[in-house]
């Protein structure tokens, strides 16, 4: 008997030398291919994800309600998973985008404070029924989303309130990043470090010592997330 692949996941990143990091290792790990495609430099999404595992949408620099005809066309796209029914996660500008396309506004806090570095972390009754949450995860980012309409809140934080939601069975977004390696991290400090300055933001040490504190836990923390995402464990029904 001829035993079928295990179908892709798509992959979207948003800059020419980003990768998908720990996310990446991890699904490979876990027995998945990777697809990767990058619109902002060309690439095409497909107009359905049936020949996928499901997607990923990572972070960049650009902002989710940017003019930009790739940023507008993603967040269209974003339609497909959903209509579909089929496993997404989004990540940081990921996560945005996904507020965007279900009607959620993205903007800063009126303070103009950022997360930038490592923050606590509290997981609502919904996340709780979901998984175990990590009690510090690191941030990288001046923007947050309003929750949407009808999306379960997973977790949440202290700067900025809405840090995870699920929406219907299969579509989960995150505004922190586990999917950090060691050296993906050191190189966010050095070409980031103009951002420490801004209300809130961490200075550049106490990433990597963060790091060495929190990191593990985050680490598992992912790993039994994207078996729930993509379907590898069976998800809870979370009841409202």
């Amino acid at each position: 008997m001829t035993i079928e692949p295990t179908r892709p996941i798509l992959v979207i990143l948003h800059q020419e030398r980003s990768t998908p990091g720990r996310v990446g290792q991890m699904l490979v790990e876990k027995g998945f291919r990777l697809d990767i495609r990058r619109p902002a430099l060309g690439d095409k999404l497909p107009e359905t994800l049936a020949a996928h595992s499901g997607a990923v949408v990572f972070g960049g620099p650009m902002s989710a309600n940017d003019n930009e005809d790739y940023v507008r066309r993603e967040i269209d796209w974003l339609s497909i998973p959903l209509k579909e029914n089929r496993p997404y996660l989004g990540i940081c500008l990921g996560a945005q985008m996904l507020a965007r396309q279900l009607g959620g506004k993205v903007q800063s806090n009126s303070d103009g404070s950022v997360e930038i570095g490592w923050y606590p972390l509290h997981a609502t009754e919904h996340g709780r029924l979901l998984m175990k949450w990590p009690s510090m995860v690191y941030q990288f980012h001046r923007e947050g989303f309003e929750l949407p309409h009808g999306a379960e809140l997973l977790a949440s934080g202290d700067l900025y309130p809405n840090q995870a939601f699920r929406y219907g069975e299969k579509a989960y977004a995150v505004q922190f990043h586990a999917e950090l390696t060691r050296a993906m991290m050191q190189r966010w400090v050095v070409h980031g470090a103009s951002r420490f300055s801004l209300p809130q933001a961490q200075a550049g040490h106490l990433h990597l010592e963060g790091r060495m504190l929190h990191d593990r836990a985050l680490k598992a923390w992912l790993s039994e997330f994207l078996d729930i995402v993509f379907e590898r464990v069976p998800a809870k029904t979370l009841q409202g």
